[in-house]
C-alpha cells in the first residue's frame, strides 16, 4: 500500500499551517521538503510524523517534528553505523503535549495508546510528558517513541548528526522511507 499524491499534498499543507500558527515562519523552499512519513504502514493519521530537516552535517542535526493528534512514531533506536556512534538527540515540545516512552521503569497507566500495540511491538514505557518548553534528551542506542496529545505536537529535535536511515525498528513491518503512489 501506498500514500497517494493527494494525501501527501493534505499532509504538507496542513504541516505548513501547523507552523505558521506557531509563529514559525518557514520560507518557500523550506515548505517544499517537510517530509511526511507513514513508515510504509499507510495509515498516516495513527502512525507517522512530518518534519523539516532544516540542517544535518557530519556533526549536527535541527529538524522540527509535527505529529497529528494522536499520532505515533513508532519504537526505534538509533544505532551506531561503522565507528560513528548513535545519534543523541533531544526533544523540545513547542507546541501541544508530546508522550514520550523510554526505556526504565514502567508507567504503570500511560497515557498513550498506539495502534498496533497488540502485536507487541512498543517494549518502552517509562513515560516522560512533555509540554511547551519541556525537554528531554534520549541517548545512542535507546529505545523509544512517542505520540502526540489530543491537539497535535510540534517538536524541535537538536540532535549529533541525524542516520535514521540507519533506524532499528522493533515493529517488523516498518518501512522508514514512505511510498508515494502514482494515481
Amino acid at each position: 500500500m501506498a500514500l497517494t499524491r493527494e494525501q501527501v499534498a493534505i499532509a504538507r499543507d496542513w504541516t505548513a499551517r501547523q507552523f505558521e500558527e506557531a509563529g514559525i515562519a518557514l520560507t518557500p523552499a523550506e515548505r517544499e521538503r517537510i517530509e511526511v512519513s507513514d513508515f510504509g504502514l499507510s495509515d498516516l493519521e495513527r502512525i507517522g510524523l512530518q518534519l523539516l530537516v532544516y540542517v544535518n552535517t557530519q556533526r549536527v542535526c535541527a529538524k522540527e517534528i509535527v505529529l497529528l493528534p494522536h499520532q505515533t512514531c513508532p519504537e526505534h533506536r538509533h544505532v551506531s553505523v561503522g565507528s560513528e556512534q548513535g545519534k543523541e538527540e533531544t526533544f523540545r515540545c513547542r507546541r501541544g503535549t508530546v508522550y514520550l516512552y523510554v526505556e526504565g521503569e514502567p508507567t504503570t497507566e500511560p497515557k498513550a495508546s498506539p495502534s498496533r500495540r497488540e502485536r507487541g511491538v512498543y517494549t518502552a514505557w517509562h513515560e516522560v510528558i512533555l509540554n511547551p518548553g519541556d525537554q528531554h534528551t534520549i541517548y545512542p542506542d535507546t529505545l523509544h517513541w512517542f505520540q502526540a496529545g489530543p491537539e497535535g505536537a510540534i517538536v524541535t529535535e537538536f540532535s549529533t548528526r541525524s542516520t535514521d536511515e540507519y533506524d532499528i525498528f522493533t515493529d517488523p513491518d516498518i518501512r522508514r522511507a514512505t511510498v508515494i503512489a502514482d494515481a
